[in-house]
This record gives structure tokens, sequence and C-alpha cells, in this order.
């Protein structure tokens, strides 16, 4: 039973990322979940008590994902421009992925404080990794620096989001190119 109610879980939340990453948030209703997933909307109300919970849920369940395939990206990479690069590098290749498009959805719509709140913490922590490959730099203000830089890469997120008329390769050139021109100083 318990194995079928998290099956069940699972496979509301994969409607739930389908959803955002197709029509954003308002996209994602209840009854939408239920036809999605093909349970009584009586049922959807069983596991989540309202949208934000989803949202919620999400966010729980995707960023640490999404923050661990940048931290290995960094990992992977040698001397602090390396990983400079590879932070901005990997999170502009996940703009694709529907995790990543559901989270952009989330981050952009209107959300209780509850929410804001484990999306800021979520952001916060993935800033956090590059605070000491800018440290290692020789940023005075490492902080405040890895803070622009997660600047440039939303930028760009946006404009290989909204299908702008460069190539997205092009788009994440520029974003590298930029971010490390920027952090040498």
């Amino acid at each position: 039973m318990a194995e079928h109610r998290s099956m069940q879980r699972a496979a509301l939340l994969d409607a739930a990322r389908s959803l955002l990453s197709e029509g954003g948030t308002e996209a994602l209703t209840f009854p939408a979940l239920a036809e999605r997933t093909g349970l009584a909307r009586s049922s959807v109300y069983e596991y989540f008590r309202s949208r934000a919970s989803v949202v919620e849920e999400l966010c729980a369940v995707d960023f640490p994902v999404w923050a661990a395939e940048v931290e290995a990206a960094m990992a992977a990479a040698e001397g602090p421009e390396s990983k400079v690069e590879a932070y901005v590098r990997r999170q502009l290749a996940l703009v694709g992925d529907r995790r990543h498009r559901a989270v952009v959805a989330i981050s952009a719509s209107e959300l209780d404080a509850g929410a804001r709140e484990r999306i800021r913490a979520a952001h916060g922590a993935l800033v956090a990794m590059v605070v000491e490959a800018l440290r290692d730099i020789g940023h005075e203000q490492p902080r405040m620096a890895a803070m622009l830089l997660q600047g440039i890469v939303d930028a760009a997120v946006r404009r290989i989001e909204f299908g702008m008329t460069e190539d997205p390769e092009a788009i994440t050139d520029a974003a590298v190119a930029m971010a490390l021109r920027g952090v040498r100083g």
C-alpha cells in the first residue's frame, strides 16, 4: 500500500513538472493533475492540500538533484576559473530539462511565503557553491560576486528559455565569457 501511494505521489509530481514546463503555474491545477494521472480529483487532495504544497514538494525533490549536477560539474573542474565556468555551463545545459523548466516556472510565479523561502534557500545553496572558487580567484567580496554571477546565469536562462534568435550554445558561450571576464576583475 505504501509503495502504491509513493508511486502515485511520484506520478503526480511528474505530471506537475510537465504541466509547469508546458504552461507555467497557471497550467498547474488539480483537475489537470487528475486528468494527467488518471486519478480522481479527490485523490489528488489526499496527496496535496494546495498548489503551493505541490510546488514546495517539487522544489524539495528537484532542486537538490539540479544542485548536485552543478556541484559534480564543479568538482570535476581543475582550478577556480574552470569551476566558475562549470558552474555557468552546467546550469545552462540543464535549461532544456523538464525539471529545470518546472523550477523556472515556479520561480517566476506568485507563491506563498513558505515556497518562496524554500526557493531562496535552494538558490542560496547554489550560489554558495561558487563562493569558494571566487575567493580562490582573489575576489574581495566573493559572496556579492557570486550573487552577480548568478544574475548572469539567470539572464542567460531566460534568454534560452524564451527561444531568442541566438543559438543556446552562443548564449552559453557569451555568459561564460562575461562571467570569466567579470570574475577576473
